[in-house]
């Protein structure tokens, strides 16, 4: 470890060791406020500070606890430190925080545990060539095989300490000692030599008013209490008394006053030990109140400071939770928008390539809307041609058979003239004449005509009829549906109007016609 750290360990070590409870709130802070404070240092260290300091201050914390009583917490602090600062030993704080296990494991009466801790850090002491560990880790052997009544090995465990602390000159450590063998001494009854410890050690403590100096003052009465020198005793009880009153310490007080009492009762006073004995006991019940509501203050300030860290280490869940469904929500909307943006992306290309569809059907559908149009109109113009055609046939038909009939009429004319020598040949003319007359070869033709120009009318006209058209009906049905008038008929059928007008009147029979309709208008709608 590094120079600095270790002397500063070190004295945060040796101020601990020298010091009780009393001591450890001898700032005027309540135990609340030094417990926050050491957990808010503690707290701030585990931000970013290095696993040493991290320890210190996980060390520091659990001497807050053993100092309270709170033995339980002190062991998980020291257990946290000792974690942090691993293995092999590099650090003096493993010495001190062993020795501090050990001392928990004292108070509880756990001296099997409380030896293995105190030589751990005699052993780690030794490793680091830390001397004030090795003394201080040898002075609490010494103490813990005082305490199971060994004293050959505390005696040998606390002289070997006192060489230690003599050779640092650590004036706190050698009175500590001093006082250590005294009472091993005052154990084995050997109340000389135990005065004589006692003495040194108080030389060290004299006049600074600490609880260890009235522990030492006692320890003086008791010598002489017990060697029968009671004004004496009572002296040094006397003073530790005022000592431990002016640091207000009850414990220290509790055991002056029962000092004060036994030392009463030997001298046959036994009002004045009654009433040292009660004022013991009165300091007793303080000093447990007191020790009782520390550690209940310091209970319930753990208590609810767990409760608080649980409340904030669930908020910190909910948090993370609240911020990973957030999180989730950002993805899934921008998901959502990414999916958007493809679809109306797609959807805007596929309007656009369905208009260029309907544009491209548009126009080919233009196309052949002007191509029919063209076809139709190049079709109502052969209409037109073939039913001029059909006209001009139907006329030069007509004209012909009025000239051959006029021409038949001369000819018969002629033939009532006495002209013998034409006789046989105008008659043979008007045979002829009258046999082209009867020929169908123009009519058929005629029918073709129609046919290409009117290709429904002759079935319709057969379907609509009741009964079957004659071939003559036929011919005034197309005659009329061509537009052309009864006189005009009855030329090109050579017949008399009247005779068509009769064809006609039978025709309208044989239709499904209204009275009041045309027969030349249904022809034509047909």
């Amino acid at each position: 470890m590094k120079k600095g750290i270790y002397i500063c360990f070190l004295v945060v070590a040796e101020a601990l060791f020298a010091q009780s409870y009393k001591g450890f709130l001898s700032h005027n802070k309540q135990s609340d406020s030094i417990f926050f404070e050491l957990k808010s240092g503690l707290e701030e260290a585990k931000k970013g500070a290095s696993s040493p300091i991290v320890a210190k201050r996980h060390w520091e914390l659990g001497e807050f606890y053993r100092n309270t009583g709170v033995y339980s917490e002190a062991i998980e602090q020291f257990n946290q430190s000792l974690k942090l600062l691993g293995t092999p030993p590099e650090d003096t704080l493993q010495v001190i925080v062993n020795n501090c296990i050990g001392k928990v494991h004292l108070s509880t009466h756990k001296f099997g545990l409380a030896l293995q801790y105190f030589t751990e850090g005699a052993n780690i002491s030794n490793i680091l060539d830390y001397t004030k560990g090795r003394a201080v880790s040898k002075s609490l052997l010494g103490t813990c095989y005082e305490k199971e009544g060994n004293y050959v090995e505390a005696l040998e465990h606390q002289k070997e300490s006192l060489s230690l602390f003599q050779s640092l000159q650590d004036d706190s450590g050698i009175s500590m000692v001093y006082e250590n063998i005294g009472s091993i001494h005052e154990d084995l009854g050997d109340y000389d030599l135990a005065y004589g410890y006692f003495l040194k050690s108080h030389h060290y403590l004299q006049g600074k008013g600490t609880a260890r100096e009235a522990n030492v003052l006692n320890n003086l009465g008791d010598i002489y209490r017990k060697s029968g020198n009671y004004e004496k005793a009572l002296a040094y009880t006397q003073k530790a008394k005022d000592v431990a009153m002016g640091i207000t310490d009850y414990h220290q007080l509790e055991s002056a006053h029962k000092d004060l009492s036994k030392t009463y009762v030997l001298m046959g006073n036994f009002k004045q030990a009654h009433h040292y004995l009660s004022e013991a006991e009165e300091y007793n019940r303080i000093g447990l109140e007191n020790q009782n509501t520390n550690q209940l203050n310091v209970l319930q300030t753990i208590y609810e400071t767990h409760k608080k860290e649980g409340e904030i280490q669930l908020l910190r869940e909910q948090n993370k939770v609240s911020k990973a469904n957030q999180n989730l929500l950002w993805v899934a909307l921008f998901a959502l928008a990414a999916i958007l943006t493809i679809l109306y992306t797609y959807l805007g290309r596929k309007r656009k390539a369905k208009l260029k569809l309907q544009e491209y059907k548009q126009r080919v559908l233009k196309a052949e809307l002007e191509k029919k149009a063209f076809e139709e109109k190049n079709l109502q113009q052969q209409v037109q041609l073939k039913t001029a055609a059909l006209s001009r046939y139907s006329l030069h038909l007509a004209q012909k058979n009025k000239i051959l009939l006029d021409l038949s009429k001369t000819l018969k004319n002629s033939i009532v003239r006495r002209n013998v020598d034409l006789n046989f040949k105008i008659n043979e003319l008007v045979k002829e004449i009258d046999f082209n007359l009867q020929q169908e070869d123009e009519w058929d033709e005629f029918m073709n005509f129609f046919k290409e120009i009117h290709p429904n009318f002759i079935k319709k006209l057969s379907s609509l009829s009741g009964c079957n058209l004659s071939p003559a009906e036929m011919r005034l049905g197309m005659l009329l549906r061509l537009n052309l008038s009864s006189k005009e008929i009855a030329s090109i059928l050579r017949v008399t109007p009247d005779s068509v007008r009769v064809a006609r009147h039978r025709l309208r029979k044989k239709l499904p016609i209204d009275q009041k309709e045309e027969l030349v208008n249904f022809m034509v709608d047909l």
